[in-house]
């Protein structure tokens, strides 16, 4: 079950394609056209440790987290799933992915097929606590957050966002 839902978030991550979407990772969620940015507040200290997905794109969405971590052999997402207990503490990370930084709050995944997928930080609330993650192509886009629980004025904020650069937030899926 934790495998499936690895392979869920992994091809959700997988849909930050550089190149345009194609089938293998879903429709594009968000208008072509729209302008979209990586935020200007990214700091990658602040950035690290635990973050749990919210809401996506991706139907087989359900409890996820991702950490950005340092090794010795570089950086790397430590992308999971778990279940969950009442208090919103979670199991342990799953998978892990190598990550390239390819500027400001833009990274680049080396995903289990080998290929390589983008993502951007397009924003982060002033205490670092939720984040909105997605891609120029739009077959990506998640609401993240340091708990698995509260905060809905900044989830409300992010969704804004996601609006904001483009996003169909009507196809916008909240994990419960």
């Amino acid at each position: 079950m934790i495998r499936g839902l690895v392979a869920a978030a992994v091809m959700a991550l997988g849909a930050c394609a550089a190149t345009p979407p194609t089938a293998a990772y879903g429709p594009s969620y968000r208008n072509p056209d729209a302008l979209i940015g990586v935020t200007s507040r990214y700091n990658a200290q602040k950035f690290a440790g635990v973050w749990y997905i919210r809401a996506g794109f991706d139907p087989a969405l359900g409890r996820m987290a991702f950490r950005m971590i340092d090794t010795h052999k570089g950086q790397v997402m430590r992308l999971g799933a778990f279940v969950c207990d009442p208090a919103g503490v979670c199991g342990d990370f799953s998978e892990d992915l190598p990550v390239t930084r390819l500027g400001k709050g833009q990274f680049r995944a080396r995903m289990p097929d080998g290929q390589d997928r983008d993502f951007w930080v397009l924003w982060v609330d002033e205490g670092f606590r939720t984040a909105v993650l997605g891609n120029k192509q739009g077959n990506f886009g998640w609401i993240v957050d340091r708990s698995t629980k509260g905060g809905v004025d900044r989830i409300k904020a992010a969704t804004e966002i996601l609006d904001f650069n483009g996003y169909d937030i009507s196809k916008l899926k909240v994990v419960k």
